[in-house]
């Protein structure tokens, strides 16, 4: 059983983005084309934030807050050719700043719960050794009555 439901989308803000050699076609609000055939693996392509300092980035949060009480679902829509993939990493933080902890998504869902401590938190899009791929959405639910045994936990 699921609760509230957030979807991310790439904006055409180009701020935390990996431009170096990119291509990047925004075709619709839900397709963004990625293509670079000479970033390394492992390099963040794009990166979403749960809070931000607007005077000095001059973007809005575009993750929803969260807790460590509740567990959530994540679904990475992306299309990558065969053979290749996208990571997602979360990486979370306490209130002053310091890493409470991280975990890595390989496949396309995952269930999660993040440290007590969180006050932030952001979502990094890694290259997994892919050289494009089209980007959809990645969605953020709420597991009201989720099961342990799927359950991810952070580092």
């Amino acid at each position: 059983m699921t609760g509230e439901k957030w979807t991310i989308y790439w904006n055409e803000y180009t701020s935390d983005t990996y431009l170096y050699g990119s291509e990047i076609t925004f075709h619709k609000k839900d397709d963004v084309e990625f293509w670079n055939r000479l970033m390394p693996p492992g390099t963040v392509i794009k990166q979403w934030y749960s809070k931000t300092n607007y005077q000095m980035q001059r973007i809005e949060p575009a993750l929803p807050m969260i807790d460590g009480e509740t567990g959530y679902q994540i679904t990475v829509n992306i299309d990558c050719p065969e053979g290749e993939q996208c990571l997602v990493r979360l990486v979370f933080y306490d209130r002053y700043e310091v890493e409470a902890g991280s975990l890595v998504i390989r496949g396309k869902t995952a269930e999660f719960h993040c440290p007590l401590k969180t006050y932030s938190y952001r979502m990094q899009l890694i290259n997994g050794g892919v050289t494009g791929f089209h980007f959809h959405s990645i969605i953020i639910r709420e597991v009201l009555h989720g099961t342990e045994e799927n359950t991810a936990t952070t580092e």
